[in-house]
C-alpha cells in the first residue's frame, strides 16, 4: 500500500483513530463506530488483521504494553499519517466539488 492510495473504511477508521493518540484494539473499535469515526463496524478479526497488514507496511506501529499485560497499544507512524492526511485532502476536495455542484449545502461560518 502506497501511503497516496485511498484507503478503505477500516483503514480510515483506524488511522483516523490513532490520530488522537495512541489507542488499544478496543478503543480503536470504539471510535469507528461513532459517525465522526467513520461509522465502521470492525469485529476483532478484522480489526487486527487490518493492523497486521498496517504495521507491516509502515503506518502504524506497536507503542508498547499498558499496566495490563493483555492490552496491545498502537500508534500512528510518520508514514500513516501522511496517509491520513493524503485521504482527508481527497475527502475535502470531493466534499468541495459537491457543493460547487450543489449536492451539499454551503458552509455555515457565523
Amino acid at each position: 500500500m502506497s501511503e497516496l492510495d485511498p484507503l478503505s473504511p477500516a483503514v480510515f477508521a483506524i488511522l483516523f483513530s490513532l490520530a488522537g493518540g495512541e489507542r488499544h484494539g478496543y478503543a480503536m473499535m470504539k471510535d469507528a463506530r461513532t459517525p465522526e469515526g467513520g461509522g465502521v463496524i470492525m469485529g476483532p478479526g478484522t480489526l487486527y488483521g487490518t493492523l497486521d497488514r498496517l504495521m507491516r507496511d509502515g503506518l502504524v506501529a506497536e507503542a508498547g504494553h499498558s499496566d495490563d499485560q493483555r492490552r496491545r497499544y498502537y500508534r500512528l507512524t510518520d508514514t500513516g499519517r501522511a496517509a491520513l492526511n493524503a485521504q482527508l485532502m481527497r475527502m475535502a476536495a470531493t466534499l468541495s466539488a459537491a457543493r460547487n455542484r450543489g449536492l451539499m449545502p454551503a458552509e455555515d461560518h457565523r
